[in-house]
């Protein structure tokens, strides 16, 4: 065992989520990815996104190690080794390691993880990228929402009773929500992009 560990989603996902990367990010900086997972995301648009640096994160040591195996097997070198980033915590413990080390923080990457983590997580995320981005940074993210308080298709309301079994403080949020505590940490809603197995990729500014 290599401790690599896969979702099986990523094949389905990772080039439309490319695709809008490559359209929102700006051309140059460094991509922070909050709940990086396995890692599969992370060398798959590293090597793609170049000269952009990706720097994955996870909170999990496990998904750490196995984001450092799929380093290992698919280097890049504008890929970093993964930091150990809680997105719940009110002040990330490396926020000011970052801070003191990289400057061109143009943009944060969050994949599959509002759904799959207490409405904490939500909270901290906005507020650290208000801290971290730069003006005009990016805030992208993905994953399945409810639109005006409803689920857009029988597959997710399905998804969610699933998630709020394995944790009641998991589930399909409201996209208005999410719209909401992002602006009040000045990050302005951009696009959202209608994506596979009625996902969307949502883009936020920070002012």
């Amino acid at each position: 065992m290599d401790g690599k560990k896969y979702a099986l989603a990523t094949q389905r996902n990772r080039e439309p989520i490319l695709q809008v990367l490559l359209e929102v990010l700006p051309p140059t900086g460094t991509i922070l990815e909050i709940a990086s997972g396995t890692g599969e995301h992370a060398v798959y648009f590293a090597p793609r996104l170049q000269p952009r640096k990706w720097i994955p994160s996870d909170a999990d040591p496990s998904l750490r190690e196995s984001i450092s195996a799929w380093i290992k097997d698919s280097p890049s070198d504008n890929l970093n080794q993964p930091l150990d980033i809680d997105a719940s915590q009110p002040v990330w413990k490396v926020e000011k390691e970052i801070l003191a080390e990289i400057s061109d923080i143009v943009a944060i990457a969050n994949i599959n993880m509002i759904h799959i983590s207490p409405w904490s997580a939500t909270v901290g995320l906005m507020a650290a990228a208000s801290r971290i981005l730069t003006t005009g940074g990016i805030l992208y993210l993905y994953g399945p929402y409810k639109q005006g308080g409803k689920h857009t298709a029988p597959s997710n309301a399905a998804f969610d009773e699933y998630l709020q079994e394995q944790n009641p403080e998991w589930g399909v949020r409201n996209l208005e929500d999410v719209v909401d505590i992002a602006s009040k940490h000045h990050l302005t809603l951009q696009q959202t992009y209608q994506m596979p197995a009625n996902n969307l990729s949502v883009v936020f500014k920070h002012s």
